[in-house]
């Protein structure tokens, strides 16, 4: 509002000091002044310049893939120590049980019979080396049954050859000791009757050499028959004999090693 009443004071003075023309200018211009938007004093300028637009970078050239890294060979597995022989050194023990019945009456030297290991046996670090179960085959080296009352045993000998275990066959040296071995007596036979009637014919004759008669001769053939009888029952033959799964101890005669 005071612009406008400047404005209008200067046009006066315009009019009266220099006439109408000077009025007339002075007027437009004041006209095209007062046309002008009114300018808000009160506006913040802004000093900054403009932002200059920025061009992005051009893209960097795509490079190759990396080829992958190999993978690393894997490490080697340590390598086992192999395992010491197992052994029993000579002395050992084995126990074991005979699958069948041995008799002098149907066996021979030179029979077979097998034996069932009735334990472990361990070696000196604690390894079992012929494990229970494991079988052992022996050889009859001989055999005879008992012909007198003297011998109260009869003989038996007993080789073993080898021991398999878990299918795989080994030899061994060694003696056996069959434990629960007895004598069977036999049945009367001719042999014996033979011994009995020898007594008797020997008795009769004595009887008549010494009384010179037949009643002498009688009671020398009683006598002699009781002889006879009693060396027969001294003479009877007995067979030995190993039952079946009874006890068998065999002793290695040398080291074994599987």
């Amino acid at each position: 509002m005071a612009v406008k009443r400047l404005a209008v004071l200067t046009l006066a003075v315009l009019a009266g000091c220099g006439g109408d023309r000077a009025a007339s200018m002075a007027a437009d211009s004041l006209s095209r002044d007062l046309q002008r938007l009114p300018v808000d004093s009160s506006a913040v300028l802004n000093d900054q310049a403009a932002a200059t637009p920025v061009t992005p970078p051009a893209p960097a050239p795509a490079r190759p893939a990396a080829k992958p890294k190999p993978k690393p060979a894997p490490a080697p597995k340590p390598v086992a120590k192999p395992e010491a022989p197992r052994a029993l050194a000579a002395g050992a023990m084995l126990s074991t049980t005979v699958d069948r019945e041995i008799s002098s009456r149907t066996d021979k030297p030179g029979a077979t019979v097998t034996g069932t290991v009735a334990s472990d046996v361990k070696d000196a670090s604690g390894r079992v080396v012929i494990p229970a179960g494991s079988t052992v085959t022996m050889t009859i080296t001989e055999i005879h049954e008992s012909e007198n009352k003297g011998d109260k045993t009869g003989k038996l000998t007993l080789t073993p050859t080898s021991v398999e275990i878990q299918g795989q066959s080994y030899t061994i040296d060694g003696s056996a000791v069959a434990l629960d071995r007895t004598l069977r007596d036999r049945k009367t036979n001719a042999g014996d009757v033979a011994k009995v009637g020898a007594g008797t014919a020997a008795g009769a004759i004595v009887g008549r050499v010494i009384g010179g008669s037949t009643k002498g001769a009688v009671i020398g053939g009683i006598i002699g028959g009781a002889v006879g009888t009693q060396r027969a029952i001294e003479t009877q033959d007995r067979d030995v004999v190993v039952p079946a799964s009874s006890r068998v101890e065999i002793t290695l005669g040398g080291p074994f090693t599987r």
